[in-house]
């Protein structure tokens, strides 16, 4: 009911990316598959309906937080639907989202990083060079994997050292870029004009010429991490968090950080301040005059 002018509501009034508005549509297909597997649709969906998809998601054992950004989905196309007039009243307005508990992510260490990024790779080959620049990449920049994903040829300036990247809400920032960094890069690009086709500009591809994917990045990040850490929560996020964790630690400003990451608000960047409180712990216990009583 009204899909494409809710979608161009997403990309062009909003200013969603392609990828978030990819994932409301599919939240809001699934629960019209629900829907119809019930005898009914979109256009006759009532609140009580939305409350047993909801137990039927729990019981398949989806997370409360994925559960959430269903019901995101769900309110964002009710109340476009109201305001638009086309329903007489938002069957979400009432809704409340689960509790979820609060995990503080534990980053990567300096020492796995380190030997990670220190590890031989093969030169000549294509997913080697293109998998550790993804890691260096992610690493030294902090930026998402949607932005990753998004990143194309004309936003890689390796002359001046920076990125261009596209975020949330088409937001542009600037991020600087390392010595190491641009030169795995560079290595990248010389192999990707052998897989490159006329029509792609997007800066990673897959061996087949084809733009990277999603899965392809966590498959990446996961395989690669896995050599070095024992962590069960590997992911191409806790790589960002592991860049703002490493910049608290050494000492950077939040504010500097918050610009980095492309972060709306402080509030956002301070989540990382819990896991480098650590680091302080460590340098009270080890300096502090008590302490050596």
């Amino acid at each position: 009911m009204h899909i494409s002018e809710y979608k161009n509501y997403l990309e062009l009034e909003r200013q969603y990316s392609s990828h978030t508005s990819e994932s409301y549509l599919r939240d809001l297909e699934q629960f019209a598959e629900f829907l119809k597997a019930n005898d009914t649709n979109l256009e006759n969906a009532h609140y009580s309906m939305v409350r047993q998809w909801m137990a039927t998601l729990v019981e398949q054992e989806v997370s409360a937080r994925s559960i959430n950004r269903k019901m995101s989905s769900l309110k964002s196309y009710f109340k476009f639907l109201r305001n638009q007039g086309y329903v007489d009243h938002n069957i979400m307005s009432q809704h409340k989202s689960l509790t979820v508990s609060k995990k503080i992510q534990i980053p990567f260490s300096q020492k796995e990083v380190g030997e990670l990024l220190s590890a031989d790779y093969d030169l000549s080959s294509f997913n080697e060079v293109r998998d550790r620049a993804v890691i260096e990449l992610l690493y030294v920049s902090g930026i998402r994997r949607a932005e990753l994903l998004g990143l194309s040829i004309s936003r890689v300036d390796l002359e001046s050292n920076k990125l261009k990247v596209l975020g949330k809400r088409n937001k542009e920032r600037v991020v600087p870029l390392m010595s190491s960094t641009v030169k795995i890069l560079k290595q990248y690009l010389n192999l990707r004009e052998s897989v490159q086709l006329n029509d792609v500009d997007v800066f990673f591809l897959t061996e087949k010429g084809k733009p990277i994917y999603a899965s392809l990045v966590y498959r990446i990040v996961n395989g690669y991490f896995k050599r070095v850490s024992l962590k069960t929560k590997v992911s191409p996020h806790v790589l960002r968090h592991t860049f703002a964790t490493h910049l608290l630690d050494q000492g950077a400003d939040l504010n500097a950080i918050k610009e980095l990451l492309g972060h709306a608000s402080l509030a956002s960047t301070q989540v990382y301040t819990h896991t480098s409180m650590q680091a302080l712990k460590n340098v009270h216990a080890s300096a502090h005059p008590r302490n050596k009583k």
